[in-house]
């Protein structure tokens, strides 16, 4: 049985791990879906379709929640360096989202195995991250209770709408890559 190299060298004995590269891309396909999306007209400025969220749960999957972590971290920094919100109320309430969403994906996913799907696990990701927004609108900009109240209603139903899709197209992307492992796994062992 013939075994590849995962890693790729650079020169000076230097190498770079595939997993670190698959890690980069999906932060570039993060980067990327958030982008487009910033272009999509909402009736709330920080209200997204959280495609992006996709790539985050593709990669709790595949690689857990360090490499989850580092793509929204990247995604939410690399975002908002492009759209001149680095630091502003944007970013803050990305951040926010972001990192309480992915947290919360990876702990239920840790905690409950098998018995939540992608699109259960997108559901409450999707949840989280408007429940973290609200909360942080309410404490560092609204300051009106009952405008939270209002708007919580709208969001969190956008949320589970876009939650239930993007779980979804995440499973839909986990099957795939776990048929092409299959596949080649099947190929490798069947070379003499």
């Amino acid at each position: 049985m013939k075994k590849t190299n995962n890693n790729i060298p650079l020169g000076d004995n230097q190498k770079v791990s595939s997993e670190t590269i698959h890690i980069a891309l999906l932060s570039a396909y993060a980067v990327g879906l958030h982008s487009i999306e910033s272009m999509i007209p909402t009736p709330v400025p920080w209200l997204r379709l959280g495609l992006a969220n996709i790539i985050t749960l593709t990669t709790l999957y595949m690689y857990g929640l360090r490499a989850g972590m580092i793509v929204t971290l990247t995604r939410v920094v690399i975002r908002s360096l492009l759209a001149g919100t680095f630091l502003g109320p944007a970013f803050v309430m990305s951040l926010g989202g972001g990192v309480m969403s992915t947290l919360v994906m990876w702990a239920l996913k840790v905690i409950f195995r098998r018995l939540l799907s992608p699109v259960s696990l997108s559901i409450f990701g999707a949840l989280t991250h408007n429940i973290a927004q609200l909360f942080l609108a309410y404490f560092l900009f609204v300051r009106q209770i009952e405008a939270i109240f209002i708007v919580s209603p709208f969001i969190l139903g956008a949320g589970l709408i876009t939650g239930i899709f993007n779980g979804i197209v995440t499973n839909l992307i986990i099957k795939k890559i776990q048929e092409k492992k299959e596949t080649a796994k099947v190929a490798e062992n069947s070379v003499p």
